[in-house]
């Protein structure tokens, strides 16, 4: 029986979605010592290069790099994947089994519909890990009910207006090293592999570039943009930045 709590769990539709929308963000609160996991959706074995085994094993270098506490892959269906109910069970699984108090997910809307998708499969599935008629069990135990106390929505390829950013000045370069940790992906003069829309030599220019707008918004270098579902409370005015 899994007894491992974490304080954020990352969901993506995609290997490297976590890495190139929020790694900055995961970086920065291991740093903290929380505990931070990822949980990738699908292989990506749709995606042009590279294969589904290269990008395991790409996934765990990066895992690596950031000091992720956990990462798991539920093998779902790489663009074919559906908002439904088999799929928000297996993600409620997951939710109950590490308890974590934030969930990152996909931008609500992108270029890529898998990244849609998973923005509203796992908002689905984070209410309905709060609910206790809703019975599911793992490794024959029946789980207890469990809702995040908040889900935020990082941003990918299509700008949205972030109704936050996290300073990542001081973890860019990580970032970079997590990025890069999926070499079949991106930008290689010697790569054999066709060319994809991420792996053209700008893409990575336009990484750094969407970093540093958010970080100008903030008066930082760096940042990530984190879109909310509900209202964020405080209730000390200096803790905001």
């Amino acid at each position: 029986m899994n007894n491992l709590k974490l304080d954020i769990l990352v969901i993506a539709a995609h290997p490297d979605d976590a890495e190139l929308a929020c790694s900055g963000t995961i970086a920065s609160h291991v740093a903290k010592g929380y505990k931070v996991g990822i949980l990738d959706l699908t292989h990506g074995e749709m995606g042009t290069r590279g294969t589904p085994e290269i990008r395991l094993q790409e996934s765990e270098l990066s895992s690596k790099i950031l000091g992720l506490s956990v990462r798991e892959n539920l093998g779902f269906k790489d663009i074919y994947f559906q908002d439904d109910k088999e799929h928000q069970l297996e993600i409620v699984k997951v939710i109950r089994k590490y308890k974590p108090e934030i969930v990152l997910a996909n931008a609500v809307s992108d270029r890529h519909p898998d990244h849609g998708k998973g923005a509203s499969l796992a908002s689905h599935a984070c209410f309905m890990s709060g609910l206790r008629k809703i019975e599911t069990i793992l490794d024959g135990v029946v789980q207890e009910a469990w809702r995040p106390k908040f889900i935020f929505h990082y941003i990918q390829n299509n700008y949205i207006k972030p109704d936050f950013v996290v300073d990542i000045s001081d973890f860019w370069d990580k970032k970079i090293q997590s990025i890069k940790a999926f070499k079949s992906q991106f930008y290689d003069p010697n790569s054999k592999e066709p060319e994809s829309f991420i792996s053209s030599e700008g893409f990575l220019g336009f990484i750094e570039a969407r970093a540093q707008e958010f970080g100008h918004s903030i008066m930082v270098k760096y940042g990530e943009g984190f879109t909310v579902e509900r209202m964020v409370g405080v209730d000390d005015l200096f803790d905001l930045k």
